[in-house]
């Protein structure tokens, strides 16, 4: 009962409630408040200390920006689920707050949208050389299983279309980049999309901020040929899997297109069957799938592979173990 009341002293302050209710829209930076409520940056800092100190809401700092927005778990959710649906809908302040987020939120779009048409034109480039992205999406879903899956976690998130493809399987789901320009991106695509389980953070492939054995499903999509290091990435990301949990991988076969590392920032030219196999196993996983997406024209373009791997659970370890000493 102490918690519920911190909160609700919490959300007894006027500004505090507003506070509330906007980030009840999506998660939103200090800086858009301040526009938005029309207060310093010191006081309206200090209103969302106290909103996150009673457990109301969650800091996500992304570089240089501190995003808010309601917890998501924790003692504070119940209470913060519901914010939203408390405001009165005809409250004159509430609503100059609302006029003012959508002013807000087409600026942060605005500068989202000419990001992705800058760099629309190098990822038109690349797509143009294997099949369409329609058909690597369904084979993905194909290779992932039917689910449900609680938690996906998407690498490299990009857009945040992965995370679109899998919405009707997942029932929260978190993109991971370092770029906080295509965070952005992916933010207004997933807000467009009406995907209120989906959230995006800043974050490195190498140090994932999860906790071990969280996720049912994480996705690697068009991303490891861009790294130093890809069996790094691959033993991150089975670190936060549970068991039973799917790794799945899109990326290319070995080529010799050598202008996607002169022009394109490509770190590896594809992979093959066999080095994704040993880092996934090395990562402590099972190789379950690998399929090959062909090109209808072959001569120079790509090959998309994709490889399913899984966290054998205890009673799957078991019977491995069985067969292995029945075959001794």
């Amino acid at each position: 009962m102490d918690d519920l009341i911190v909160q609700l002293k919490a959300l007894a302050d006027p500004t505090r409630f507003r506070v509330a209710c906007l980030l009840s829209r999506g998660e939103l930076t200090v800086s858009e408040l301040v526009q938005v409520l029309g207060q310093s940056q010191p006081r309206v800092s200090r209103h969302l200390k106290l909103l996150t100190d009673a457990g109301l809401v969650e800091r996500q700092p992304e570089g240089a920006f501190v995003f808010y927005r309601l917890a998501a778990e924790g003692p504070g959710h119940q209470l913060a689920s519901v914010i939203g649906t408390m405001a009165p809908a005809d409250d004159p302040l509430l609503k100059r707050d609302l006029d003012r987020l959508e002013v807000v939120k087409t600026a942060r779009a605005a500068a989202a949208e000419a990001y992705f048409e800058r760099a629309n034109e190098d990822w038109g480039t690349i797509r143009a050389l294997h099949l369409s992205e329609h058909e690597v999406e369904s084979a993905m879903r194909d290779a992932a299983g039917s689910g449900p899956f609680d938690l996906m976690i998407d690498v490299g998130v990009g857009t945040g279309r992965i995370m679109e493809v899998f919405a009707d399987r997942v029932s929260e789901s978190v993109g991971i980049d370092v770029n906080h320009a295509m965070l952005n991106v992916a933010r207004l695509n997933l807000e467009r999309a009406g995907l209120t389980g989906a959230s995006v953070r800043k974050a490195d492939v190498a140090a994932l901020p999860f906790d071990d054995g969280v996720a049912d499903l994480v996705t690697v999509h068009q991303v490891l040929h861009y790294l130093d290091e890809p069996a790094v990435a691959i033993a991150e990301c089975a670190r936060v899997l549970k068991q039973g949990g799917v790794l799945l991988i899109a990326d290319f076969a070995p080529h010799q297109l050598e202008f996607l590392k002169t022009e394109h920032a490509h770190r590896r030219l594809g992979f093959s069957d066999e080095e994704i196999t040993d880092w996934v196993e090395e990562a402590g996983l099972e190789m379950r799938r690998r399929s090959s997406l062909h090109p209808e024209e072959p001569e120079n373009r790509l090959i998309v592979k994709i490889w399913s791997a899984r966290r054998a659970s205890v009673r799957s370890k078991q019977a491995t173990s069985i067969r292995k000493e029945t075959n001794a």
